[in-house]
C-alpha cells in the first residue's frame, strides 16, 4: 500500500552515464521521486571529450542542463573532409550551418558529467549497485542488485551503455551488440605550443590507401580532441601498442597528425573497439521499462550522434512522464517508444553506411573521394545542417 506520497511517481534510473544523468535531472524537476543507480563506486564519467550535435544541445535545452554545454561554444571554423596529406574533400560551411540550426560544441567528458549531475541531490543516487534484473509485473518494477530486492518502481529507464546486462535480459532473441572491425583510439591535449592547427579543426582526414580516418576538435580556448578510426583484426591492444601502431600508419600522412599523436602521454588515450548493435530492438519499452542512449540504440561513432541522441532520449522520456501518473506508465513509454525508435533506427543504418563508406580503400576509395571534391559546397552544407537539424 502506497501513503505519504506528495506527487510524482517512483522512477528508478540505471546507469549514470551522460544520458542516464541527465534523464534523472529531467525526472526529478519534474516531481518524480527519482533514483539513480550505478554499478561504478563513483559517479563519474571517464574518457576525453564528447561532441554534442546542435541536436544534442537543443535537447538539454529542453532539459534546462545547456548552460554548461552553450558556455563553451566552438570556435568559428569549417571543418570538412581532407585527405590524408590535409588536402581538401568536402568542405562544408559549418558557421552557415551552425547559424541555421546551433552550435556543435566539444567539451570535456568529466566536466560535462559533472555539469549534468549538478542539480541531482546526492540522496537519490545509489553508488556501488549493480542491476542484475528487473522484475515486471502490471502494477509495479522490482530491482534486483547483488540477487536481492533493492527497491520497487512505477517506472525504470535502463541507461547502462552500449554493453547493457539487462537489454539482452528484456530481449533475450536480439543478436546485441556486433563488432564493426575497427579500432577508435581518443586523445586530447593541451594545444602543443608552437604547432599550427587552425586549418584542420573540425576536420576529419580520410587516408583511401589503408581505410584509416582522423579527427580533430578544439575543447575550450587551450585544449584539443583527437580521435583516430582505423581497421581491427583481433582484440584491441593496450594504448602504449595502439599509439605506436597509429604512429607508424601515419608517419607520411600531414605533419600535424603525427605530431599530436605522438604529443599525447599513452594514459591520455582511450582505446576501444567500434561496436554497435547489430540491428534496430523490437521496441524500447517493455510494460514499464523503457530503454535509452546506447543501451537502446548502440551505433557507430561516425555521425558523432551517440551523445546527442542519448540527450534527446532523456528530453523525450522526460516530456512523455511529466504529469504521469502510475496507471499512465506503459502508455506513456509507449509514446515514447514511438517518437524515439524511428529516429534512431534511421540513424544507426546511416551511421553504418558512413563507417562503410569512409573506411574503403583502392578503387571504392579513390572514386568516393572524386566523388566528394565534386560535390558543390552549398549542398556539403545542407545536407550537413539537416543532420542537425531534426
Amino acid at each position: 500500500m502506497r501513503t505519504g506520497r506528495v506527487s510524482g511517481m517512483r522512477v528508478v534510473v540505471v546507469g549514470a552515464g551522460l544520458g542516464g544523468v541527465a534523464a534523472a535531472v529531467g525526472l526529478h524537476r519534474r516531481g518524480h521521486e527519482v533514483t539513480l543507480y550505478e554499478r561504478g563506486a563513483e559517479l563519474r564519467e571517464a574518457g576525453t571529450a564528447v561532441v554534442v550535435m546542435p541536436n544534442g544541445v537543443r535537447a538539454l535545452d529542453e532539459l534546462g542542463l545547456s548552460d554548461y554545454v552553450r558556455g563553451q561554444a566552438m570556435p568559428a571554423v569549417n571543418g570538412g573532409l581532407r585527405d590524408w596529406r590535409g588536402r581538401p574533400l568536402l568542405v562544408t560551411d559549418a558557421v552557415q550551418a551552425q547559424r541555421t540550426v546551433g552550435p556543435s560544441v566539444a567539451v570535456s567528458r568529466a566536466e560535462l558529467h559533472q555539469a549534468l549531475r549538478g542539480p541531482l541531490p546526492a540522496g537519490l543516487v545509489r553508488t556501488a549497485t549493480p542491476v542484475q534484473r528487473l522484475e515486471s509485473d502490471h502494477a509495479e518494477v522490482t530491482v534486483i542488485s547483488d540477487g536481492r530486492p533493492v527497491t520497487r518502481a512505477d517506472a525504470v529507464i535502463v541507461a547502462d551503455g552500449i554493453g547493457s546486462a539487462l537489454r539482452g535480459r528484456l530481449f533475450p532473441r536480439h543478436p546485441g551488440l556486433r563488432r564493426a572491425g575497427r579500432l577508435d583510439l581518443r586523445g586530447m591535449l593541451p594545444t602543443p605550443s608552437g604547432l599550427d592547427v587552425s586549418e584542420f579543426l573540425a576536420c576529419i582526414m580520410i587516408d583511401r590507401r589503408t581505410g584509416a580516418m582522423f579527427g580533430l576538435f578544439p575543447v575550450g580556448e587551450s585544449h584539443l580532441y583527437w580521435f583516430t578510426d582505423s581497421a581491427l583484426h583481433g582484440p584491441p591492444p593496450p594504448a602504449r601498442e595502439a599509439r605506436g601502431d597509429m604512429l607508424s600508419l601515419t608517419a607520411d600522412w600531414h605533419p600535424v597528425v603525427p605530431a599530436l599523436i605522438e604529443a599525447t602521454l599513452p594514459a591520455d588515450i582511450y582505446v576501444d573497439a567500434i561496436a554497435c548493435l547489430a540491428g534496430p530492438l523490437p521496441s524500447f519499452t517493455i510494460g514499464r521499462v523503457a530503454l535509452l542512449g546506447d543501451a537502446a540504440h548502440a551505433m557507430t561513432p561516425d555521425l558523432g550522434q551517440g551523445a546527442s541522441q542519448a540527450f534527446e532520449d532523456a528530453a523525450a522520456v522526460t516530456r512523455h512522464l511529466a504529469g504521469a501518473e502510475p496507471a499512465d506508465v506503459e502508455e506513456r513509454l509507449l509514446r515514447y517508444d514511438a517518437e524515439r525508435r524511428p529516429r534512431t533506427s534511421r540513424l544507426m543504418l546511416a551511421s553504418s553506411r558512413q563507417s562503410w563508406l569512409m573506411s574503403r580503400t583502392g578503387a571504392t576509395a579513390w572514386l568516393r573521394d572524386a566523388v566528394l571534391r565534386a560535390t558543390p559546397r552549398g549542398m556539403a552544407t545542407r545536407r550537413l545542417a539537416s543532420m542537425w537539424h531534426v
